[in-house]
């Protein structure tokens, strides 16, 4: 299998050549040039599989320059081994009679984005092998609160690469914040940027495009490349967890095979929904997919609209790793709708740059139409729904969770469709313990990482043991810098 640009489909890559480089030259999206089905019997014979076999059974249909005994190891080692802290690795959870929540956030983390970047090194390791690469790799990433933190965790220590991560100043919680400033390993660097995630996340794709930096480094030994969506080496193991949870549907006799559902996600950058729609389109029998926006919206009018226009106030919210009004990811949705058509997509991307917008067209947006329904959710109903999941189900979510029910809510009223429905919670409720205590009508609240344990006191839940360590690590990292000054921030940690 082949992966081609979204804006050139005659810049061909292996699997291993596209995850390691991460982005195209041309900066468009390495994806695969075919996608692969699912077979007929394949959802029933992966119901009583472990998550790692699914792992594998997944992911050997797109990367057919991995073997599966590979492939096996790096699930292993990824979803094994106690990293995560639920047997099940994203164990389904029933919230009521057609309301299931899937739970990502079990890994070291806390958060939806360990699902792929557990994986991401390993697949990346083997790739600079198959390429017989000789350089170091260096990783690039922009946060917008979850990512960083996982990519970090993820490539500590690994061999032959460093990383780099780039957050939004005072754009992130203060416990995702700890997260990464406290980050361990001798391979790693932090830095935040002034501006928000979309001056970090453009900043980090000029550096991808900027070839007098890329020559700078290769007389030093790097080459760049991404942990950031972006690279399809995050979007492929995102995929295995819609297939692993309908599989655990049909498990515990939830639905039967074949029955459709919906999926409900939040999403900014627009990767996880993503990964939903290429399941569907593997065969998993999706019926809708629900994007759940907050305030920075720009996604829920786009696909009720066809308009995209990031030309709108930024707002700094409580579900922060949301907070996003350039959607990277869109494209890849766009080259699959538009027939691969990368001149098409390439324009939409360059008014995108221009002009800050883009509109599809009619036909266009009848296709997002017949898959997609959209809905956003503002602050104070986020808090409103947090405390009454506590209040009418014992169950603790996060602001990002509480964005996708208020929007599934939404949703229902307005269709009266009570398909069975998965709704996507993306991170532990103790990254945004001020949130969520706020919320759950709490006042008087406690500093720092001590919020940690005033959650857990209030409401019984133990708080995870990665986030509850937080409180005895050193801070490591404490630079900053400006937007147009990140080259600098580059070179400085690869001296």
């Amino acid at each position: 299998m082949y992966y081609v640009s979204t804006r050139n489909k005659g810049d061909k890559s292996t699997a291993a050549q596209a995850i390691a480089r991460g982005l195209a030259v041309d900066g468009g999206l390495m994806t695969p040039e075919v996608l692969p089905k699912l077979s007929k019997n394949a959802l029933g014979s992966m119901r009583d599989m472990s998550y790692q076999q699914r792992a594998v059974y997944v992911m050997n249909a797109y990367l057919d320059d991995f073997t599966s005994s590979e492939l096996s190891s790096f699930a292993a080692k990824a979803y094994g081994g106690g990293k995560f802290d639920a047997k099940e690795v994203a164990p389904v959870r029933r919230v009521d009679g057609n309301t299931h929540c899937l739970e990502l956030w079990h890994g070291p983390t806390c958060a939806f984005k360990d699902m792929a970047l557990q994986m991401l090194p390993h697949l990346l390791s083997a790739s600079l092998v198959k390429n017989q690469e000789e350089k170091t790799v260096c990783i690039l990433v922009a946060t917008s609160g979850d990512t960083g933190k996982a990519a970090l965790e993820g490539f500590r220590d690994v061999d032959k690469t460093r990383i780099l991560v780039f957050y939004p100043k005072d754009g992130v919680s203060a416990v995702q914040q700890l997260q990464m400033v406290t980050q361990e390993g001798n391979n790693v660097g932090v830095c935040s940027v002034a501006g928000n995630f979309d001056d970090a996340q453009t900043g980090v794709k000029q550096l991808f495009t900027d070839e007098n930096l890329r020559d700078q480094l290769a007389q030093r030994g790097f080459f760049l490349s991404s942990a950031n969506s972006i690279n399809w080496g995050r979007v492929l193991p995102q995929i295995v967890y819609y297939v692993s949870a309908y599989c655990d549907l049909l498990r515990d006799e939830a639905i039967q095979n074949g029955d459709k559902i919906n999926v409900c996600v939040p999403t900014g950058n627009f990767g996880n929904i993503l990964a939903a729609y290429y399941a569907r389109e593997m065969g998993v029998p999706i019926e809708r997919l629900i994007c759940a926006s907050n305030s920075n919206n720009v996604l829920t009018d786009f696909l009720r609209t066809g308009i995209y226009d990031r030309n709108r106030t930024f707002y700094n919210t409580l579900s922060p790793s949301m907070d996003i009004l350039i959607s990277s990811n869109l494209e890849r949705l766009l080259f699959a709708l538009t027939g691969q058509d990368d001149g098409q997509v390439k324009s939409y991307m360059a008014q995108l740059g221009r002009t800050g917008q883009y509109h599809v067209g009619e036909k266009l947006k009848d296709k997002l139409a017949r898959v997609f329904s959209a809905g956003y959710c503002d602050d104070t109903q986020t808090k409103a729904v947090i405390g009454r999941m506590w209040k009418e189900h014992r169950y603790l979510i996060d602001p990002h969770t509480a964005v996708a029910f208020d929007v599934l809510d939404q949703y229902r009223r307005e269709t009266g469709d009570e398909t069975p429905t998965l709704v996507v919670s993306t991170a532990s409720p103790f990254k945004f313990c001020d949130s969520v205590l706020e919320a759950l009508g709490e006042n008087r609240l406690a500093q720092g990482t001590e919020l940690i344990d005033q959650l857990s006191q209030v409401t019984g839940v133990p708080a995870p043991a990665p986030l509850a360590a937080l409180k005895d690590k050193t801070v490591r990292f404490t630079q900053s810098t400006e937007k147009e000054r990140m080259v600098e921030q580059v070179l400085e940690m690869l001296r």
